[in-house]
C-alpha cells in the first residue's frame, strides 16, 4: 500500500518538504499546449468540502518536459504524470512525447475533469489508443458521477488499462451570501474533500467487484481511518488531496493513524485489509481471516515520515 497525492492538489517543485512524505508523486495534467484555465474566481470553501475550477492549468507537455520533469525526478520519488487532452489525438500526443522517460513510471489518464468543457467520453478508445503508443503503466481516471461506472471501468480494463483512480470531483456549486450568485467564475466546479468520501468508496467497492484491476483510491481522504476504510472497499493504494491545502503534514499523520487503526483491528499490515468490505458476512475480524490482496502490484507501507 503506497499513499500518493491527488493530481493538482499540491506542486512538488513548490514544497518539497510535502513531497518527501509521499510514496509517489502525481503531477497537475499535462495537455498538449500551455492552459491558463479558467478565469478566477476558481477555488471556493463550502461547508462540506472544496470546489474547484482550475481548468486544467499547465505548462504544455514542452515546457513540462524541458523544465519540470528534470526538476521533479531530482525529488528521486516515483513518478506519475496525469496525461489531459480534449481529444484521443491529445492523450496520445502527449503520452507519446513523455513514453520514453525513465524518470517516469506510470500515466494517470484524466479522463473525467469536471472543470473543462470537451473531455472525450469514449473512455475505452483513449486507453486503447494511449496503449498503443507505450508500455509504462496506465491508470485511467474516472468520475463516480458516468451514468455507468461498472460498465465504464471494464471498458478501461478491456481496452489495456492497468490500473484505475478513483475518483475524480463531482460537479458542485456554491452561492455568495450576499449576492446569491455563484462563487466561481465558471459556476459550476469540481467538489472534493468530506462530501466525496462516501461517493469514492462506493466507486471503489463496485470496481473492485467488477474488475480485476487494481485501485488508487481517493476522496475526502483525512485521516488514517478514511484510508483503512478505502482498502476495505477495495483500493490497493490511496491518495491524499483537499486535506493537504490545510494541513501539509497530512500524509504524515495519516501514516501513523492508519498504523494505530490496523493495529486495533489485528491486521499485520496494509495489504491485507484490501477488499475486506467484501469478504463474507460470517468472516470476523481476527488475525486468523485476515484477506490477501489479489490485487496489489504496490511496494510495502513507507512507516517512518
Amino acid at each position: 500500500m503506497r499513499l500518493l497525492n491527488a493530481s493538482g492538489c499540491f506542486d512538488a517543485l513548490t514544497a518539497p518538504e510535502v513531497a518527501r512524505t509521499l510514496d509517489a508523486y502525481i503531477t497537475k495534467t499535462v495537455t498538449p499546449l500551455p492552459r491558463e484555465g479558467n478565469a478566477p474566481v476558481r477555488i471556493a470553501e463550502t461547508e462540506v468540502g472544496m470546489l474547484n475550477a482550475i481548468g486544467l492549468a499547465n505548462p504544455g507537455v514542452d515546457a513540462f518536459l524541458a523544465e519540470h520533469l528534470p526538476r521533479l525526478a531530482a525529488h528521486e520519488l516515483p513518478l506519475w504524470v496525469s496525461v489531459g487532452g480534449f481529444s484521443v489525438a491529445d492523450y496520445v500526443h502527449v503520452a507519446s512525447r513523455l513514453a520514453e522517460r525513465d524518470e517516469i513510471e506510470t500515466f494517470e489518464l484524466n479522463l473525467s475533469c469536471p472543470n473543462v468543457d470537451e473531455v472525450p467520453g469514449n473512455v475505452g478508445e483513449v486507453v486503447a489508443a494511449v496503449r498503443a503508443v507505450t508500455d509504462k503503466p496506465l491508470y485511467a481516471k474516472l468520475s463516480a458521477a458516468v451514468a455507468d461506472l461498472a460498465a465504464t471501468a471494464r471498458a478501461a480494463e478491456a481496452a489495456g488499462a492497468d490500473g484505475l483512480s478513483l475518483v475524480n470531483t463531482v460537479k458542485g456549486l456554491a452561492l455568495d451570501e450576499r449576492t446569491l450568485k455563484p462563487v466561481l467564475a465558471r459556476g459550476a466546479g469540481g467538489l472534493s474533500g468530506p462530501a466525496l468520501r462516501p461517493v469514492a468508496l462506493a466507486a471503489v467497492h463496485t470496481c473492485f467487484r467488477e474488475t480485476r484491476l487494481p485501485i488508487l483510491g481517493m476522496g475526502g481522504v483525512a485521516t488514517g481511518r478514511h484510508v483503512l476504510e478505502l482498502l476495505a472497499a477495495g483500493a490497493s493504494d490511496v491518495a491524499v488531496g483537499t486535506a493537504l491545502f490545510s494541513d501539509p503534514g497530512a500524509v504524515t499523520r495519516i501514516r501513523s493513524e492508519l498504523g494505530a487503526e490496523l493495529a486495533a483491528l489485528g491486521f499485520a499490515n496494509p495489504d491485507n485489509a484490501v477488499g475486506a468490505a467484501h469478504a463474507p458476512a460470517e468472516t470476523t475480524l481476527d488475525p486468523r481471516s485476515r484477506l490477501t490482496a489479489p490485487k496489489s502490484l504496490h511496494t510495502g507501507l513507507k512507516l517512518s515520515g
